[in-house]
């Protein structure tokens, strides 16, 4: 028999033995890793509670960190009151609580005022937080503290307001002064409903009666003759006052729906609709005033219109001005403290037992990795393929390292 010349069976075995370090003699399966772990199983207990050990002692070096919180109940904006206000101003704009369908959530604008730049910058002055948080800038200490606090609304309507600080006295401090900052800026803003309809007839009050002054001043330097008392002055502006009577409740409906509704909103529309149709019905009104009257008498009659129609508008504006101020006053405090702020009495930071336990497993993930690494390259170093493959990278990297 020529020894070159095997048999097909020595042959298969000869090839069952060649050397194959990327295919299934290079592979380990779940039993050779158990074998692996067993064998390093003083490694893999030893290394890992170490880790946790030491991270737990690190955590007695970081300075602890204290939570105060506090919960906050907005007002709601009602739409009853503004609802009787429209409906006593015009038949024909509607009642506005049921055109504030798919109203914004009330606590999105107090927690944007919260939030506010005003609000931070007292913060900041009043505790010198830029000497705290050893800040060089005012927006430094600014967004430290804004990282250091946490402003969510929940479902219910209340908003959850928590401080994280050093110490737990002036973490208790700075809920506090959120509150009191959130209160003194909402004062000098027109938040709610019926603060924003004040505003608006507040406005609107001294301009008519700028108006009305200068109207009845007009009316009195022109004087009456005998063929002004022939007229019938009243017929003339009737027309006029309800037309803008109409037009003024849409636009109070129209700025309360502004603060309570997306522009994208069908109702908020269709109220921009309505408004421009009454700017025109006022238009036409204007137009169509009757002019049988001539010389002394029309110009009495204009005067007299004039006079006339600031007249009613500062009546109609006065009445809803004092029914805005009741409503406002009846708001009472405009944020409630629910759950008053408590000087924390434990740290809520470091968490010393979670942080040692996320090492340990953190050490045996990693002890574990580096067992297989570690036997997964022995076991490619016994191949004469692979070792030469390890050779040559390791000159590869020599001959980069020595230029």
């Amino acid at each position: 028999m020529n020894p070159s010349n095997p048999p097909d069976g020595a042959a298969g075995a000869v090839a069952v033995a060649a050397p194959d370090p990327a295919g299934t003699a290079g592979r380990s399966s779940l039993i050779d890793v158990l074998l692996l772990l067993s064998a390093h199983l003083r490694l893999l207990v030893v290394l890992p509670l170490a880790c946790g050990v030491l991270a737990l002692g690190l955590t007695y070096l970081m300075q602890p960190v204290f939570t105060a919180s506090t919960q906050l109940m907005t007002p709601q904006q009602s739409g009853g009151t503004a609802a009787a206000l429209l409906g006593s101003l015009s038949g024909a704009t509607g009642a506005l609580g049921g055109g504030l369908a798919g109203i914004k959530n009330p606590s999105d604008q107090w927690i944007g005022l919260l939030r506010s730049r005003v609000v931070a910058d007292a913060i900041v002055e009043r505790f010198k937080l830029r000497e705290v948080y050893v800040a060089e800038f005012q927006f430094q200490a600014r967004d430290t503290l804004a990282g250091n606090t946490r402003i969510v609304a929940g479902r219910d309507g209340m908003i959850d307001l928590e401080v994280d600080d050093t110490s737990p006295e002036r973490a208790a401090q700075i809920v506090a002064a959120y509150v009191e900052e959130l209160q003194r800026l909402s004062n000098t803003l027109a938040v709610t409903e019926a603060a924003q309809r004040r505003v608006f007839f507040q406005k609107r009050l001294a301009e008519t009666k700028d108006a009305l002054v200068k109207a009845e001043t007009a009316l009195r330097e022109g004087g009456i003759s005998a063929n002004v008392l022939k007229t019938s002055p009243e017929a003339a502006v009737t027309q006029l006052a309800q037309a803008q009577a109409a037009l003024a409740a849409q636009e109070v409906k129209l700025s309360v729906m502004r603060g309570a509704m997306t522009e994208q909103n069908p109702e908020y529309r269709q109220a921009q609709r309505e408004l421009a149709s009454l700017r025109e019905q006022l238009q036409r009104a204007e137009q169509d005033q009757p002019g049988q009257a001539r010389g002394d008498s029309a110009q009495y009659v204009a005067r007299y219109r004039d006079f006339k129609y600031h007249e009613t508008l500062f009546e109609l504006f006065a009445r809803q001005y004092e029914l805005a101020r009741a409503d406002e006053a009846k708001d009472g405090a405009l944020v409630q403290v629910v759950d008053p702020v408590q000087v924390p009495e434990h740290k809520s930071r470091p968490r010393r037992g979670l942080i040692a336990v996320a090492a340990t497993g953190f050490g045996l993930l990693l002890t574990t990795a580096w067992l297989l690494a570690a036997d997964g390259l022995r076991r490619y170093r016994q191949h004469p393929e692979g070792a030469e493959k390890l050779a040559l990278l390791g000159r590869r990297l020599r001959g980069r390292g020595g230029r």
